[in-house]
């Protein structure tokens, strides 16, 4: 189990943004923005998953795991907030999220599946965003050049999203779910989630007329295709998934760790099980 602490983030974000907030950088600013486009509708899902899938627990289990889901929905709460200010502004600028519309979609599509697979989706979506949020602490100079109350929303993000990697896992596996439809999901989700990345990435792009720029492409393959690359650099991280005795914990933690114990003026704790 896992103690979990929400906690509110101390930044402005009423205040709006360039379209290249990312240091001025066209293709970096349009894939963040991307992931954040994705962020409200899939967060939204991720609770309704643990949350139903909790309470398909007997009544130990429950126990069990009942502070550690309520302060996975908290944070996952927090972030869908933010996020849903941060997109707004790029809703204003013209830039249409269409990933959101398409995992709305979705969602509504595959509503009617054993509540195990929702909770297998969102433990392997939880996979990704916990690679990728270890990547960006190792990596802040990848927000280098946009302002500081942007650089600590990702940062923030990226270190509760490091937090809670386990709880989506652990649920489904005290629900019974296999090995083998933890792979199948865990697939099915990466094809799926790089897919609608690309598309609203690219559809960002062309909106900031920045898609066919050399540049642009030269970012691109610096961010994600370098030796230690968002993509290239956590390729045997995301192959750990696959092994049969895997479980998040295996990974390190320490950044996310350090990170919220170095910039608690940042935030304010909301809530924590100590307290409770």
């Amino acid at each position: 189990m896992t103690d979990l602490v929400v906690r509110k983030l101390l930044v402005d974000l009423n205040t709006p943004f360039a379209a290249r907030w990312n240091g001025g950088d066209a293709f970096r600013s349009a894939f963040f923005s991307a992931l954040s486009m994705s962020f409200p509708v899939g967060e939204q899902f991720f609770m309704d998953s643990v949350r139903t899938g909790f309470k398909t627990l007997p009544e130990g289990k429950r126990a069990q795991f009942a502070a550690e889901v309520q302060g996975f929905v908290g944070q996952e709460a927090t972030h869908r907030r933010i996020h849903a200010l941060f997109n707004g502004h790029l809703e204003r600028m013209g830039f249409a999220n269409t990933i959101a519309e398409r995992a709305t979609a979705r969602i509504k599509k595959q509503a009617h599946l054993d509540p195990r697979m929702h909770v297998a989706g969102t433990a392997a979506t939880e996979h990704f965003t916990a690679l990728f949020a270890d990547w960006m602490l190792r990596h802040p100079e990848a927000l280098e050049g946009a302002e500081e109350r942007l650089q600590t929303l990702w940062l923030w993000h990226s270190a509760e999203e490091s937090e809670h990697r386990s709880t989506a896992f652990d649920i489904y596996q005290a629900m019974g779910g296999g090995h083998r439809w933890r792979l199948r999901v865990f697939r099915y989700v990466s094809v799926i989630f790089m897919w609608d990345l690309t598309r609203q990435t690219v559809r960002n792009l062309w909106h900031d007329g920045a898609l066919f720029k050399p540049s642009t492409w030269r970012s691109c393959a610096t961010l994600l295709f370098s030796k230690d690359g968002m993509v290239r650099g956590n390729v045997a991280q995301w192959r750990d998934y696959l092994r049969e005795d895997f479980h998040p914990e295996q990974h390190d933690a320490s950044r996310s760790q350090a990170w919220l114990r170095d910039n608690t003026r940042y935030f304010t704790p909301v809530s924590s099980p100590a307290a409770a």
